[in-house]
């Protein structure tokens, strides 16, 4: 509906009156609220080890530990042998009376609080022995084993150096403490032994065995080692029992690791190998060489060598060999070995900076032709990517093996990978597509947590979320039209808009997190995309998150930390952005109520009264008025004019020339500024907008005009400040707008856009006609995209129609 306004000068106050009484006033919709108010002691305190700007303070301090350890892979049995002499060293202000070191691979004895606290039902309808075979997990069968087979065997634990003493210790399900003869002083470390051996469980996702068909298993080993605790200035020590959903929470240290394995066995592992010469045939080792200058993959280990391999037995193998590893600053420690892989690998210049680091990938040949086309160049390109927004990888390898079908797993210098095509080597769009994207996001947490080392056990946004924002833009930049799942925000609309009473904040400790993917992965991953995009640009957001990552690059930073620091880089206040999207579960939608038009009144009786005149005339144009019209002459005055007076002729929308002078006189008074806003035919639309999700954003509409243009309007989170449910928002335009639409280009996670338009707008849902058929209706499960095509090309030709030749 169009307004007009008394005059220019009316039209000012009203919008400083209105804008006042906004602030002032409370009416019913108005809601005062504390969204935008500081977050205060929501946070920590700042102290001398963490600052308020984000950063290290100058007491900063972490602990490490030293490793030394020999381990034999039995390949018969599954099974790993192992010996380890940690050195560790105390660089807290605390004296260490003892110390706490993890055994994650108690998860699988049986009884653990991890397995038995796992929760479900199964309905009335029953199920198949199969469905509940694969509904019960590798763990929790694990635990119904009539022996304690899995989990770690403890043999000895003693002190290190000439004079070796038993150390006591305790385990506690996941954790064990071993109390020390004397305590540990600031400044200074100790050296201890732990003998340990376990059975090696089928492949879970982190790490176990994968066995084929032709008896032969893919190893994938991982927190395979009794390995330190954290102890740092918020925790103290941080031996929160692992019940599989959280992760690790771990110290650097320096690594050598001794790994004996079958002689036919190919090995890749975190760190550098310093023994080639022994374990590498001769040909093996001039392939490396020529990988070692190559900006493309080489095979290492050819698929051929690998299939002959492969058609040993476990039992059958004599001998073993022994792969030396060394890996400096690194958080753990983890490896692959098969004799059914196949290896390929480049050492490039990365950063065009003259430094080189190996790209390389381990692959049995289920993984081909996938994994020969993409794996390494992926590894490369995840390095390039996530080096150029945060900090230059700084390790000499990064290794992408392929593990099962589907999933993935991060450790230092090496990720366990899933993607695997058809038995004939074909593969869907989807497949290989979810392929790169694992590979980019398990190589990219070298990046986020291997060196930005969060606490996985606590908080697994800090790591999955920050890691998937970059694997979305790490996606973008390997091909345009990559089909990301996560990122943008409409992908995240139909977690945000569900039940509350299903939903937890993204800060939740992450063995509490419900739908940990949608929450800790594509939630702060959408946060973070809306920052760069719509909140805070992407210059401002890009050079504070480079900064955070600089800062906390081999160090171990908390929420707080990465909150403060993208605010102190960026100068942009994101308190209302952390306690919304991080802190809260309310969603966005916002609501375009109405839309008001008004112009400004030029007072010019010429037009008033012509407007005035034809806004009578549509008043008076009803159904009644049409039919009484067909009998108007005969009315009593229209028979008898001495009924007629003055009124009766007088024609109110006339102009007068007291009209014409009182208009003459009012343009007297303004000045040219004045007179050039009165000339310019404004028109002011009044959007008035409801806030019904409770978590306030920008506010970003486009307008389309009547000559088939449009612009967009943007309007910052604050625009809610001072009334969190409702506003009215005045905007001018020289253009008459014919459709206004609230965020047009999907960038705040809108849950519900059918009120973002004003006027309403709707589309027709399309549903389907079909023919009954049985077993129901839509289309069969068949052959991918490439099976198709080969089997049209492998078709014999149609026969030629009879005729068809020419005479």
């Amino acid at each position: 509906m169009r307004h007009t306004i008394g005059s220019v000068l009316a039209l000012g106050l009203a919008l400083l009156l209105s804008e006042r009484a906004a602030a002032q006033t409370a009416p019913s919709n108005f809601s005062a609220n504390d969204k935008f108010e500081q977050m205060g002691p929501a946070l920590p305190t700042p102290n001398t080890f963490r600052t308020a700007a984000g950063a290290p303070g100058k007491d900063y301090f972490q602990n490490r530990a030293d490793y030394d350890i020999k381990a034999t892979l039995d390949d018969a049995q599954q099974k790993i042998t192992g010996t380890e002499t940690i050195t560790y060293h105390n660089n807290s202000t605390d004296e260490l009376r003892y110390i706490w070191l993890q055994l994650d691979q108690n998860l699988f004895a049986k009884g653990s609080t991890g397995s038995i606290t796992r929760t479900g039902g199964v309905s009335e309808g029953g199920m198949s022995f199969t469905q509940l075979q694969n509904l019960t997990s590798v763990r929790e069968r694990s635990q119904q084993q009539a022996s304690d087979k899995f989990g770690y065997k403890i043999t000895k634990v003693t002190s290190a150096g000439k004079n070796v003493q038993p150390l006591p210790y305790t385990i506690n399900e996941t954790m064990m403490r071993i109390d020390l003869p004397t305590p540990l002083k600031p400044g200074t470390s100790y050296s201890f032994n732990v003998d340990w051996n376990y059975f090696i469980t089928e492949y879970y996702g982190r790490s176990g065995y994968e066995k084929f068909k032709d008896g032969n298993s893919n190893y994938f080993i991982a927190h395979w080692f009794p390995r330190l605790c954290a102890y740092n200035d918020v925790n103290g020590w941080q031996n929160k029992q692992f019940l599989g959903q959280g992760e690790f929470t771990l110290i650097f240290g320096n690594y050598k690791v001794a790994i004996t394995v079958p002689s036919d066995h190919i090995v890749g592992s975190t760190g550098e190998c310093q023994n080639y010469r022994q374990v590498l045939t001769s040909a093996q080792q001039q392939r490396m060489a020529k990988a070692a200058a190559s900006k493309t993959p080489v095979v290492i280990v050819t698929q051929a060598e690998a299939e002959a391999a492969e058609k040993a037995r476990p039992a059958d193998v004599k001998g073993t060999k022994t792969w030396v590893y060394k890996a400096d600053n690194v958080r753990d420690f983890a490896f692959a070995s098969s004799r059914k892989f196949i290896w390929d690998a480049m050492q490039t210049d990365v950063y065009g900076d003259g430094h080189k680091i190996w790209s390389m990938s381990f692959y049995s040949k289920e993984g081909n032709p996938l994994w020969g086309q993409y794996s390494t160049r992926v590894v490369e390109h995840t390095l390039k990517s996530y080096g150029n927004r945060t900090i230059k990888y700084p390790y000499p390898v990064a290794i992408s093996c392929h593990a099962t079908a589907g999933g993935g797993m991060e450790y230092p210098m090496i990720s366990f990978n899933g993607g695997r095509p058809e038995a004939d080597g074909t593969y869907s769009e989807q497949v290989k597509a979810g392929m790169i994207g694992v590979i980019i996001h398990e190589v990219g947490h070298n990046f986020f947590p291997m060196i930005v080392n969060s606490d996985e056990r606590q908080w697994t946004w800090m790591d999955e979320g920050l890691n998937t924002f970059c694997q979305y833009l790490a996606e973008k930049e390997w091909d345009y039209n990559f089909p990301s799942r996560r990122g943008e925000p409409q992908y995240i609309v139909d977690y945000m808009k569900a039940d509350k009473s299903v939903l937890s904040p993204i800060m939740t400790s992450s063995d509490n997190v419900i739908n940990l993917g949608a929450n800790a992965y594509a939630k702060p991953a959408t946060a973070l995309n809306i920052l760069r995009e719509t909140v805070m640009g992407r210059d401002l957001f890009d050079y504070a998150f480079k900064e955070y990552a600089r800062r906390w690059a081999f160090k171990s930073p908390e929420p707080a930390d990465f909150f403060r620091t993208l605010e102190d880089a960026s100068g942009v206040d994101l308190d209302w952005f952390w306690k919304g999207w991080f802190y809260g579960v309310e969603p966005v939608d916002q609501d375009l109520v109405t839309v008001n038009w008004y112009q400004p009144s030029s007072q010019n009786p010429e037009v008033v009264k012509a407007e005035a005149r034809e806004a009578y005339k549509r008043r008076m144009n009803t159904v009644s008025k049409q039919r009484d019209a067909l009998k108007k002459d005969e009315t009593v005055v229209s028979q008898d004019t001495t009924m007629m007076d003055f009124y009766n002729r007088y024609d109110q929308f006339a102009v007068t020339d007291a009209d014409r002078k009182k208009y003459q006189d009012y343009l007297a008074t303004l000045t040219p500024d004045e007179r050039a806003v009165l000339e310019s035919k404004q028109n002011f639309y009044t959007l008035t907008l409801k806030n019904k999700g409770g978590l306030p954003m920008p506010v970003i509409v486009r307008m389309e005009f009547e000559d088939g243009t449009d612009s967009t309007a943007r309007f910052p989170a604050e625009i809610w400040r001072f009334n969190n449910n409702q506003i009215a928002k005045v905007i001018a335009t020289s253009k008459k707008v014919t459709q206004w639409t609230l965020d047009p280009y999907q960038e705040i996670a809108d849950i519900d856009t059918e009120n973002n338009s004003f006027p309403r707008t709707s589309k027709p849902t399309r549903f389907q006609l079909f023919k009954q058929r049985p077993g129901g209706f839509g289309p069969p499960a068949g052959p991918n995209p490439m099976q198709q095509q080969r089997q049209a090309s492998q078709a014999p030709a149609p026969p030629a129609k009879q005729g068809s030749g020419k005479n």
